[in-house]
């Protein structure tokens, strides 16, 4: 596979994940060394956010989702994209982290990085989650599962899931064709 060059800088949580981030793309990547985020890396991602957009590429679990609010605070909205690797895309051995998941499957979480909407309208609602069968039916948690994979967006429960929807500006078109390829590989 050949180095994609991206010139955003991506954020990641590790040196294991710095190593499977650089084995598929040509581009600067800052770690935060964990959970604790401490000035010095603080600092590091606040001066590059200011001439470069940031990438957050953090792992599918508590802790990543963590870093992640706390680097998209730091840096502002606007200033960072967000990219997710699906968590049965990103564990081994029970180990969760973007440094298991294949060179294929980065890149892709890459392409789909999306920025939060600033002044995102709410275009979904609790409404659409029952009708789409997102929420409160036996299957409710695969769709979720496959739509967040489809969108960029990530899995996560319904709550959070309506949340992404409204806060990355996805289109009900982006949607709708979501909803239709789940619907063409379920039948």
């Amino acid at each position: 596979m050949e180095k994609i060059k991206i010139s955003d800088i991506i954020v990641v949580e590790g040196k294991d994940d710095l190593s499977a981030v650089k084995k598929v793309v040509d581009a600067q990547v800052l770690v935060t060394n964990g959970y604790s985020l401490k000035k010095r890396e603080r600092d590091l991602i606040k001066k590059a956010s200011e001439k470069n957009i940031i990438i957050i590429m953090t792992d599918s679990d508590y802790a990543g989702e963590t870093i992640r609010k706390r680097v998209e605070k730091l840096v502002g909205i606007g200033k960072c994209k967000h990219a997710f690797i699906p968590r049965d895309l990103s564990t081994k051995d029970d180990d969760i982290g973007i440094e298991n998941a294949k060179p294929q499957d980065i890149l892709d979480a890459l392409k789909k990085a999306r920025f939060t909407v600033s002044n995102s309208q709410d275009l979904f609602s609790v409404s659409d989650m029952f009708l789409y069968k997102l929420q409160g039916f036996d299957n409710s948690s695969g769709k979720r599962d496959f739509l967040g994979k489809m969108l960029g967006i990530g899995y996560c429960n319904s709550k959070q899931f309506l949340s992404r929807l409204n806060k990355f500006g996805i289109t009900r078109e982006e949607f709708e064709n979501a909803i239709n390829e789940y619907e063409k590989i379920k039948n």
